[in-house]
């Protein structure tokens, strides 16, 4: 009897710590850990008064030229390639195969990249699955876990300053 109650113990404490391993594996990081510190693009375009340039100023479009120049450069954070992370973000998908979706962007926010420019290469991320992922939507929220690498990418909604070796994506749910 003792025994089998040190073995459905030990079963029991295996169980309990199966989920928190596997978070653990895939700890959570924040956008603001892609950007390097110190990185600060609007220093470079602080010499214009914004305020006072009208849409057709050619010193308003030498400035947009400017930033998209800026954000398509937007420098990354050395230290994350490699690590194992999960992050929220917004689904673009890139490529389909039938219903199925095996590269897509994951981006900061609702609309990046579709309703308004794209945000800095170092807050765009290409999500590339070796296996197909069920019906994923322009916008859908997720938690995308993976191995986070350093590549940039040119593609038709932005240039992305990393990718990501998809393990699991799952619809988003705000943590508790």
């Amino acid at each position: 009897m003792r025994t089998l109650l040190l073995l459905l113990s030990l079963l029991f404490s295996i169980l309990v710590a199966m989920p928190l391993h596997a978070a653990d594996a895939y700890p959570e990081i924040k956008w603001e850990e892609l950007v390097p510190k110190g990185w600060n693009p609007a220093k470079d375009l602080q010499a214009l008064d914004f305020a006072n340039l009208k849409d057709s100023d050619p010193r308003a479009m030498e400035a947009m030229d400017k930033m998209k120049a800026l954000w398509d450069d937007a420098p990354t954070e050395a230290a994350l390639a490699g690590k194992k992370v999960r992050l929220p973000g917004f689904v673009i998908p890139l490529e389909r195969k039938g219903e199925k979706v095996t590269e897509f962007l994951v981006v900061p926010y609702f609309g990046a990249c579709i309703h308004s420019p794209p945000p800095p290469a170092n807050q765009i991320i290409r999500a590339v699955s070796a296996k197909p992922l069920g019906k994923m939507q322009t916008m859908d929220a997720v938690w995308v876990s993976g191995t986070l690498g350093l590549e940039r990418v040119d593609t038709p909604w932005g240039k992305a300053g990393y990718r990501i070796e998809v393990e699991r994506v799952v619809p988003y749910k705000a943590p508790k």
